[in-house]
């Protein structure tokens, strides 16, 4: 995959942030985002395994982030 260059530094929360950081930033952004889609904007109630992953998921946003997702998004339910 490519990603235009120089959109890795914009992204950076610090100017020393390694790229690999940031990556992962948004890696833990993405996947939170779609385990919450999964599990509360699918079809139906979520499986106790798909609850259980996107909490944990959740949990490593928060640990990473300082704030929960609901608290991050401003979006809660």
């Amino acid at each position: 995959m490519e990603i235009p260059e120089g959109l890795v530094h914009l992204l950076s929360e610090e100017e020393d942030e390694s790229k690999a950081e940031v990556v992962g930033d948004i890696a833990t952004m993405a996947f939170a985002s779609r385990a919450h889609m999964i599990a509360h904007h699918g079809e139906g109630e979520p499986s106790p395994e798909v609850s259980d992953i996107e909490d944990a998921m959740l949990d490593a946003f928060e640990d990473r982030f300082g704030m929960s997702y609901g608290e991050a998004t401003g979006h809660q339910h």
